[in-house]
């Protein structure tokens, strides 16, 4: 479907469809990893409340050890499919280009992953979960810059663009390929110029937005292992 799509810049429609191209894939594997995550959390987290109450488990270390086993995964499935898309779709093979798509995809999958065991640590089910997850899915999906690009949000609710992680995720990807690109459309107007106006991405803001994307991945791995540390959802 996006065979070569970050190599065509005649007109915006090209754009779109690259943008297309990560937003489809943040959105569905990211998806996916959280809701894989879920069931062998809740399993487990089962499993720890028996071994806490016997005192062979303490909250913080079982969550930090939950959290450190994803690393390794997310690291290889972020490689193979980097590997694999990131020349499939053409885009620029320059090792800035390259190091930033794998690095807003590898913190991408954490969060993600890191969202669900979140969710399954601050809910008493796996059911429940599953249900809050979904909704905040979707409220990712309206505001991810994607459907309606920030400029055009309505200034009363731009506060939740800012709070979404699906958005910084984007901004960054789309920043990083086509933020200093210099080519022109067919109508003369620059690539990184429409970015800018269009979408609002500063290719300069490049940084700020990793530190975001980091820190939404720390920030539900922490959330996790307070849940775990907090809440005791077992019934005698």
């Amino acid at each position: 479907m996006f065979w070569g799509v970050g190599t065509k810049r005649s007109n915006q429609q090209d754009l779109f469809n690259a943008m297309g191209s990560m937003y489809a894939t943040v959105l569905f594997m990211g998806v996916q990893n959280s809701s894989s995550v879920q069931p062998v959390v809740a399993v487990e987290r089962t499993v720890f409340y028996r071994e806490r109450a016997a005192h062979m488990y303490s909250p913080l270390p079982y969550a930090l050890g939950q959290v450190g086993i994803e690393l390794p995964y997310i690291f290889v499935q972020s490689i193979i499919y980097g590997v694999l898309v990131y020349a499939m779709i053409g885009f620029e093979w320059t090792a800035a280009k390259f190091f930033w798509y794998l690095f807003f995809m590898y913190f991408t999958l954490s969060y993600y992953t890191f969202y669900g065991m979140m969710s399954v640590g601050l809910t008493p089910s796996y059911n429940m979960a599953s249900v809050i997850s979904t909704a905040f899915y979707a409220i990712w999906n309206l505001f991810s810059g994607f459907i309606i690009p920030r400029t055009r949000i309505p200034i009363w609710w731009r506060w939740y663009y800012w709070v979404c992680p699906v958005a910084w995720t984007l901004y960054g990807l789309v920043a990083s390929q086509f933020g200093d690109i210099t080519d022109t459309f067919d109508n003369g107007v620059r690539v990184s110029d429409f970015v800018e106006s269009y979408f609002g991405y500063h290719h300069d803001f490049l940084w700020v937005v990793a530190v975001v994307v980091v820190s939404f991945a720390v920030l539900f791995a922490f959330l996790f292992g307070l849940s775990i540390k907090m809440f005791n959802f077992q019934k005698r």
